[in-house]
């Protein structure tokens, strides 16, 4: 078909070129001589018989493509029939293939299943036997049981009622409920172990007076040293008193350039409020609020206050308490007997002055702890003078623990070894908080004549409200005891007298009574030092002459 299509499309043109050629080259050679009209006929005619062969071989070219098209249709529908027809035979078998391996599946989970069925209902079988031995046993054993039970349960009627009698003729016979007996004797087996306890505790107290010459370096040593206290706490605000409220501006100065200027100098804040004729200086440096004081008090009395006056008064008020540390540090080892001192540890000393531990003055203290360390030491045989230098110098660490880290009990061994101290009196200065375990008896009474000094009435300021709250609540745990007939709280709390009724405690349990009421003390109460618990019992017969 598609050759014929060729010529129809490439040969047609040609033809009509080639018979356009024959016939101009007739009638250029004149073989026909005939007149136009009848060319024109000859020429409709052609191209007529032209078109009609064409229209023909078109027709022909079509109707092939035509049927090659439709056998080219029903053979792709053959193929197409036959091909469907096999992959559905291949689609049968393999579902029928799919279904047989299926059910095969499933019969085998099935006989699987029904086979662990089989045995599940033999094991609950079996176990169903069993249980059913085992009710029958334990039936038989209730059975058993019960009969003890009620066995047992006759035999403790029997007893009971055995027992009853018994009580019954007891309290006939001695005349006392069983309840009367029960109290009577619990009264006699208390009694005897109160005064068997009595008698123990004065035994051992006078095998322990009897051995106290003896050991009495060890025993005070030790005692003495369980009243050890810590205090850190000190003043770190000073008040100067101004002639006139006028005075507060002067000491600002314009735009605040006088206070400006003095706390520069000596490093202190100057705190002006409402305050009336008063300004407040605060600073942790005691020195430096000295000298600031000192300078301020000066500026006042002079009158002038500008930046150069008071630098001038600040110079002249460090070299006055530079002065009064030296002569305060000199002062303090004379009196106290201590020789032979570094210059720099009387000027260390000195500090001390400007120091306070809840209002205690540290110089004052130490002088103190010198005297008594001395004193302890006299009475135990110790070394005097060492016990006295190392009290003097325990708290020479104070005065430089606003400028050096660390504890003053360390800092002030280590001071006192850096100025040529012997190695006994560093050991005690480092050892009177028990930053170190003491390791002589002058180490120890250092440590001790420091809680005296600090425990002493008087020595550390203490508000009203606090004191008399710790004396009543001394007279409340002595009242609280039974047989207490009165409490007072005397020596400033020191010591309390406790007056016993003579009716209800025996002389015995005086001393019981008294070790319960230092036990009630220390657990209940906190308080400097040791307090002393007296207890008295007295009978007094009264009669009247007429």
């Amino acid at each position: 078909m598609d050759n014929y299509k060729n010529i129809y499309f490439y040969n047609y043109p040609k033809a009509l070129v080639c018979i356009k050629s024959i016939g101009r080259n007739l009638w250029e050679k004149e073989v026909f001589r005939i007149s136009a009209f009848i060319w024109l006929i000859i020429c409709v005619l052609v191209a007529i018989v032209a078109f009609f062969i064409g229209y023909l071989v078109r027709k022909n070219i079509a109707e092939g493509k035509i049927q090659s098209a439709e056998e080219l249709s029903k053979k792709i529908v053959a193929d197409a029939e036959r091909e469907a027809e096999a992959k559905k035979k291949e689609a049968i078998i393999e579902a029928k293939e799919e279904v047989h391996r299926q059910r095969v599946e499933f019969e085998r989970e099935v006989r699987e299943r029904r086979n662990e069925l089989q045995r599940m209902e033999r094991r609950l079988l079996q176990r169903e036997e069993i249980l059913d031995k085992k009710v029958e046993a334990l039936e038989a054993r209730e059975e058993n049981l019960t009969k003890k039970q009620q066995d047992i349960q006759n035999l403790q009627d029997e007893i009971s009622e055995l027992y009853k009698k018994q009580v019954e003729e007891l309290e006939r016979l001695a005349g006392l409920t069983q309840e009367q007996a029960k109290e009577m004797l619990l009264n006699d087996i208390r009694k005897e172990i109160k005064h068997e306890a009595a008698i123990m505790i004065k035994d051992i107290e006078s095998k322990a007076r009897e051995e106290g010459e003896k050991r009495a370096k060890e025993i005070i040593a030790c005692s003495i040293q369980r009243c050890a206290a810590d205090h850190v706490a000190e003043t770190t605000v000073s008040v100067v008193s101004l002639p006139n409220d006028e005075m507060k501006g002067r000491i600002i100065g314009r735009e605040g350039r006088n206070i400006r200027t003095l706390e520069t100098l000596t490093g202190i804040d100057l705190i002006i409020d409402d305050t009336p004729e008063a300004v407040i200086l605060s600073g942790f440096d005691p020195i430096r609020r000295e000298v600031a004081r000192l300078a301020l008090e000066k500026l006042i009395a002079d009158g002038r206050i500008h930046p150069a006056r008071i630098e001038e008064m600040v110079e002249k008020a460090k070299k006055e308490v530079e002065n009064d540390i030296r002569e305060q540090g000199e002062q303090a080892t004379f009196e106290t007997g201590v020789n032979g001192l570094h210059s720099e540890l009387v000027k260390l000393l000195g500090r001390l002055k400007y120091r306070t531990s809840y209002g205690q003055n540290v110089l004052k203290h130490s002088m103190e702890v010198a005297y008594l360390a001395g004193l302890m030491a006299a009475e135990l045989g110790a070394d005097v003078a060492l016990a006295k230098r190392a009290g003097l110098l325990h708290d020479i660490g104070k005065a430089v623990d606003h400028e050096v880290e660390g504890p003053h009990a360390l800092l002030g061994g280590e001071l006192a070894k850096r100025y040529n101290e012997s190695p006994a009196v560093v050991h005690a200065i480092a050892a009177h908080h028990g930053d170190i375990e003491p390791q002589s008896i002058e180490a120890i009474l250092v440590q001790a004549a420091d809680a005296i000094s600090a425990a002493r009435p008087g020595a550390r300021r203490e508000t009203l409200e606090a004191y008399i709250k710790r004396l009543q609540k001394l007279e409340e745990i002595a009242d609280s005891f039974e047989g207490v007939e009165k409490s007072y709280a005397i020596q400033a709390g020191r010591e309390i007298r406790i007056m016993v009724k003579p009716e209800q405690i025996s002389d015995a349990e005086t001393v019981l009574m008294a070790r319960e009421i230092v036990k009630k003390i220390e657990n209940e109460l906190e308080y400097p030092g040791q307090i002393k618990v007296n207890v008295i019992r007295e009978v007094r017969a009264i009669e009247y002459a007429k």
